[in-house]
């Protein structure tokens, strides 16, 4: 039985990246962690540089080929970004 303070693990998580403004970074390594999920496993082991910063997703891509692809990809890649962390997280993809 709960009481009327107590919060569900989740309630508790959300307030703490409240309070340590830490939201945004964990859902920057989120992205990061899950680049494979997110354009499968052949794009992702040709990846060799990414990193996110200040809303901009870095990318340096070893075929240029699928590079091409996802510069044709990039809206996409950033609404789906945005939409699964619930936030404008990512404004801009720039290829290195």
């Amino acid at each position: 039985m709960r009481k009327p303070n107590d919060k569900t693990l989740k309630e508790a998580i959300e307030q703490m990246f409240q309070v340590y403004k830490i939201k945004r970074r964990f859902d920057e390594t989120n992205v990061i962690a899950g680049w494979p999920d997110l354009v499968g496993k052949a794009v992702a082991n040709r990846t060799k540089e990414i990193f996110i910063r200040e809303r901009k997703l870095f990318l340096r891509i070893e075929s240029s080929v699928i590079k091409n692809e996802l510069m044709l990809m990039r809206n996409q890649i950033i609404q789906k970004i945005n939409s699964e962390a619930q936030s404008e997280l990512i404004v801009e993809i720039i290829f290195l």
